[in-house]
């Protein structure tokens, strides 16, 4: 998490990339609790009744203390974890802090809540039916909005990065470089035997000059 703290997920291109491919397996991950609900009942009192308490028309028992608390074991534990882990990634997004509030209060209320809603049709009343319906579509809905609001911003801050990044050099802006360097030489070279030729002895046999007697 310190790389959110310090910045670090905006400008290392391979932790951004890591943390949106655990935000896809989480993705998969509400996937799959939808569909384990729906499995087992839907968005009907009845058919939320009919699982927790038995049905005599579907010869099905009710659930028993120890399978809810199995159930709720592992959920607890598991929900918690994921929902910290959503939340402590939405702080360092863009949104106002209003907002994070909100969310990361109501996403942890909805994940014990939808825990505290299968207890209460089974050993309350029926009527928390509802009850446990609402808070099941609302997790399902903060947690759906903690996942994209943090891709979103993990997205942004790769389109700023690549954005940051100075576009790389094309052959013909090389050209006046490489002109300059060769004239550079060519001065160089030119110097070099200019005073290679004034430095050097006369040559063997040249002729003296000539100088009058009087």
């Amino acid at each position: 998490m310190r790389f959110f703290v310090n910045g670090e997920q905006r400008r290392n291109t391979l932790l951004n990339t890591i943390i949106l491919l655990f935000l896809g397996y989480i993705a998969l991950l509400w996937v799959s609790n939808g569909l384990m609900y729906f499995h087992k009942m839907g968005l009907t009192p009845s058919s939320v009744t009919n699982y927790y308490l038995g049905s005599e028309a579907d010869f099905t028992q009710p659930i028993s203390y120890q399978s809810l608390l199995e159930v709720s074991h592992f959920h607890l534990f598991s929900m918690g974890i994921l929902v910290l882990t959503l939340a402590h990634l939405m702080l360092f997004t863009e949104l106002s802090t209003t907002l994070k509030v909100w969310l990361s209060g109501l996403t942890f209320f909805a994940a014990v809540a939808n825990e505290a809603g299968g207890w209460l049709v089974r050993f309350v009343h029926p009527a928390f039916a509802y009850f446990k319906i609402g808070t099941f579509l609302l997790l399902e809905a903060s947690l759906a909005a903690l996942l994209i609001f943090v891709s979103a911003s993990l997205l942004q801050a790769r389109r700023r990065s690549r954005a940051s990044q100075p576009a790389p050099k094309r052959r013909e802006d090389y050209a006046p470089q490489m002109q300059m360097s060769a004239q550079h030489e060519n001065n160089q070279a030119g110097r070099s035997a200019f005073d290679s030729h004034a430095g050097s002895p006369p040559l063997h046999g040249a002729s003296r000059p000539f100088i009058k007697e009087n």
